[in-house]
């Protein structure tokens, strides 16, 4: 196995995680008392509603065909157990079922060689990166180093409703050190870091002191508070970054993006109407059966449109692109990129792009 090294989001591919789909996936539920047969039961049939084996199929083979992609590249790809998911956790707070290992950049952020598991505001999200633990291991043995952050009690509200205008959003408290690896982009020795629904100040702070003097946290705030950065800046090559025109602006533009050459995008593609359809008629619905009992979930909540800003780079010439995402593909080809088209139909609803469900563990360059 090769020496951990990732610096930046452009180097040439060598290694990366990609996650996985479970043959059955449970709903990711919290409760503030133990779970009874009764809510086992209610939760298996909705999760069997919410992810029918329709779309747990389809969603296997387009992974599977990312896979082939980045092999046929020339990169090594790792895949993560699953040998805890789907399995009830307590703490001495709350009771859950934990999250799926699809989404492998949300929780870990790899920094030069150096791995740092991230604490989640989400509770169902405390055992995750278990799935990660095998390969990490081996890392770990060839040099790397390893350090996990401190996981939140979350035995209190985390997370408080703020009103915008019409709009109503969620804030993520300072009681905590708390953010996800995802609301990170890596420029090299520069890390750019968002404050938002999924990342705190105090995460900045813990962060800047685990990296030390040899990389610069820079903080960036009030671009978009829903979640990770990776649906609203995403960095090409050395000096040049895709930008979700929609939320950045020249005035609200992070400072250590001044001398970028800046591609402001907005003419994303819409949310296909089945999407929103099955979202509307079956998520809302089940979301509410489960929160008549007193189990917590989030199914109430898909992607934005701009998941489709999620791609992957393999290098600094060759980006995976959503297939579905034509304007943007356009784009990039026209700027002189080697762009790969792939079908990811519903990245929507397992809340990850082709950004998210991988995380790059070696790049050269």
């Amino acid at each position: 196995m090769l020496s951990l090294n990732s610096a930046n989001e452009w180097g040439k591919l060598k290694e990366i995680i990609v996650g996985k789909i479970p043959n059955t996936y449970l709903i990711p539920t919290t409760k503030k008392t133990p779970f009874t047969k009764s809510d086992i039961d209610l939760i298996k049939k909705c999760s069997r509603e919410v992810f029918p084996k329709k779309m747990i199929s389809e969603s296997q083979i387009e992974i599977e065909n990312l896979c082939h992609i980045i092999k046929k590249f020339g990169a090594k790809v790792l895949r993560p157990s699953q040998d805890h998911v789907g399995k009830i956790f307590s703490t001495p707070y709350y009771h859950s079922i934990g999250e799926i290992v699809y989404n492998a950049r949300d929780l870990v952020l790899i920094v030069g060689n150096k791995i740092i598991e991230c604490p989640s505001q989400e509770k169902y999200r405390l055992f995750e990166t278990y799935g990660y633990q095998k390969i990490f291991h081996k890392y770990f043995k060839n040099g790397a180093e390893w350090i996990s952050a401190p996981r939140p009690k979350i035995n209190k509200t985390n997370l408080i409703n703020k009103k915008k205008g019409k709009k109503i959003f969620q804030k993520l408290l300072e009681n905590e050190i708390s953010f996800e690896a995802a609301n990170i982009l890596k420029l090299g020795k520069d890390l750019l870091y968002l404050v938002s629904r999924s990342g705190n100040r105090l995460g900045a702070k813990w962060l800047q002191q685990v990296v030390g003097k040899k990389h610069k946290v820079h903080v960036t705030e009030g671009i978009y508070g829903g979640s990770h950065i990776d649906s609203t800046i995403m960095a090409l090559r050395p000096g040049l970054v895709l930008i979700n025109g929609s939320r950045v602006k020249k005035d609200n533009c992070p400072k250590i993006l001044k001398n970028w050459k800046k591609i402001y995008f907005e003419d994303i593609i819409e949310t296909p109407k089945k999407v929103i359809n099955f979202h509307n008629k079956v998520r809302k619905k089940n979301f509410k059966v489960l929160k008549n009992k007193g189990l917590i979930t989030d199914i109430n909540h898909i992607a934005s449109p701009w998941i489709g800003m999620n791609f992957l780079s393999l290098d600094k010439n060759t980006v995976v692109v959503d297939s579905l995402q034509i304007n943007l593909i356009k784009l990039l080809e026209k700027m002189k990129f080697n762009v790969i088209p792939i079908k990811f139909s519903n990245s929507y609803f397992l809340k990850g792009g082709l950004h998210c469900c991988t995380l790059d563990t070696i790049r050269k360059g």
